[in-house]
C-alpha cells in the first residue's frame, strides 16, 4: 500500500467503534445462539441470540456502507486521499470487507429459515446457512481488523497507541470467532487424540502469528489469547445465570439453566512462549521461524492442555468455574462425553501427530506473511 500522511484525528473514529461493536455483539450472540439450542432446541427465528448475531451485520453494513458512500461523494473528507477504489465507489479496504460481510450475514438469515423448513429442526454448528453466515461474520471480523490497522499505520502518539489496544482485542475476537467454528471437534473427550491437535494448529497459529507481526506489540500473542481466554471465561460464567428450559426432545439431561461452552483452551500459555521467541528471532526468515515457533506452539499446548484435559474430567472441574458439569439437553447419558472419557487415541497416533506439526508450521507461516502484509495497509 502507498504511504499516506499522519491521520489528523486525534480521537478514535466513530467507525472504528462501530466495528468493535459489530465484533463483539457477533460473538456474544453467537455463543448465546449456540447456548440457546443446547438448552431449549431452536426456537423462533425473534430470539435474543439472534437478533444480537445479526446485529453485527446491521451495524458493520450501515456503519461500513455510510462511510463508503461520504467518503466517495464528499471531496473533503479525510479518507479521501487514502481509500481504494471498488466499482467506482471510494473506502477504506477494511470498510468494503465488513460491508459485505454484513450484507452476507443478512443474507444467511433467509436460508437458515428455508434450510429448518426443508430438513428439519438441528443443533449443529456445521450447515450451510450457517457457513454462510461464518463467512459473513468472519468478513466483518477481518473487516474490523484492517479498518483499524490502516487508522493505526497512519496515526501517531496517543492515538496510535489507543488503536493498537482495539487492534489486538479485535484479533483476540478473530480467535473467538475461528474457535466456535470446531466447537463441535474440540470438545473435551477429544483432547487426548492428535486430531485435536492438528484441528487446533489450524485457527490458533495464524491468528497469533499474524496480529503479532501487525501489530508490532511485543506482547501481542499473550494479549490476543487473553482476549479469547476471558471472553469464553465471561461467557462460560454469565450464561448459566439465566433460566432455560428444553422445548424439544428427547431430553437426556433437565435443565434449569443456560448451558455454557467449555472452558477456554489454554492457548494463553503458547503465546506467551511465542512472545518470547518472537522477541529473540524476529530477524530470522518466515519459514525458519514458522518451523520453530509451529513446533514450540504445539508442544507447549499439549504439554499443559493434555494434562488439563485429564483434569476436566475429574469431580474437581464439575463446578460453575470450570463449568464441566454442564451439557446439553440432547446428549445421551451413555455417552462418552457424559460419562467424562476420553475418544481412544488413533491408531496411526504418531502419523496424525506429524500432521499436527505441519499443519502448525504451515499455518504459522501463513499468519507471518499475513501480518508483514497488513504492516503495509494505510488505507
Amino acid at each position: 500500500m502507498q504511504a499516506t500522511a499522519p491521520v489528523a484525528q486525534s480521537t478514535v473514529p466513530w467507525y472504528v467503534w462501530c466495528s468493535v461493536a459489530a465484533v463483539t455483539s457477533a460473538m456474544i450472540g453467537i455463543h448465546w445462539d449456540i447456548s440457546w439450542h443446547r438448552s431449549i432446541g431452536r426456537d423462533t427465528f425473534w430470539t435474543p441470540a439472534h437478533m444480537a448475531i445479526h446485529l453485527c451485520g446491521v451495524l458493520a453494513g450501515i456503519s461500513c456502507g455510510y462511510l463508503i458512500f461520504s467518503t466517495t461523494s464528499r471531496r473533503n473528507s479525510l479518507l479521501r486521499d487514502c481509500a481504494v477504489r471498488v466499482w467506482g465507489f471510494r473506502g477504506p479496504l477494511g470498510a468494503f470487507l465488513s460491508a459485505w460481510g454484513g450484507v452476507a450475514m443478512l443474507t444467511s438469515a433467509p436460508f437458515d429459515n428455508w434450510w429448518h423448513n426443508a430438513y428439519g429442526l438441528d443443533v449443529k454448528i456445521l450447515s450451510p446457512p450457517h457457513m454462510v453466515l461464518a463467512v459473513g461474520i468472519f468478513a466483518v471480523h477481518a473487516g474490523a481488523l484492517i479498518l483499524i490497522l490502516g487508522q493505526m499505520n497512519r496515526a501517531q502518539g496517543v492515538l496510535r497507541r489507543h488503536l493498537q489496544i482495539l487492534f489486538l482485542y479485535v484479533g483476540g475476537m478473530v480467535l473467538v470467532c475461528l474457535s466456535v467454528l470446531q466447537m463441535e471437534i474440540t470438545s473435551r473427550s477429544a483432547m487426548h487424540t492428535a486430531h485435536f491437535y492438528r484441528l487446533v494448529a489450524m485457527v490458533a497459529p495464524p491468528v497469533l502469528a499474524g496480529v503479532a507481526r501487525a501489530s508490532k506489540f511485543k506482547w501481542a500473542a499473550t494479549a490476543v489469547a487473553g482476549v479469547y481466554t476471558l471472553f469464553v471465561l465471561l461467557i462460560g460464567w454469565i450464561l448459566p445465570l439465566f433460566p432455560a428450559e428444553p422445548k424439544l426432545g428427547p431430553v437426556y439431561h433437565n435443565l434449569t439453566q443456560f448451558t455454557p461452552p467449555e472452558f477456554p483452551l489454554l492457548f494463553v500459555v503458547p503465546a506467551f512462549v511465542l512472545d518470547l521467541l518472537w522477541q529473540r528471532t524476529g530477524h530470522w526468515g518466515i519459514w525458519r521461524q514458522a518451523l520453530v515457533s509451529g513446533t514450540v506452539f504445539l508442544a507447549v499446548l499439549a504439554a499443559v492442555q493434555w494434562p488439563f484435559a485429564g483434569f476436566l474430567m475429574t469431580p474437581a472441574a464439575r463446578n460453575w468455574f470450570f463449568g464441566t458439569k454442564y451439557f446439553g439437553y440432547y446428549v445421551p447419558a451413555t455417552s462418552l462425553y457424559a460419562r467424562y472419557r476420553f475418544f481412544p487415541a488413533e491408531s496411526r497416533f504418531w502419523q496424525e501427530s506429524a500432521a499436527a506439526l505441519a499443519t502448525a508450521v504451515v499455518t504459522t507461516a501463513l499468519g507471518l506473511t499475513w501480518g508483514n502484509w497488513m504492516q503495509r495497509i494505510r488505507r
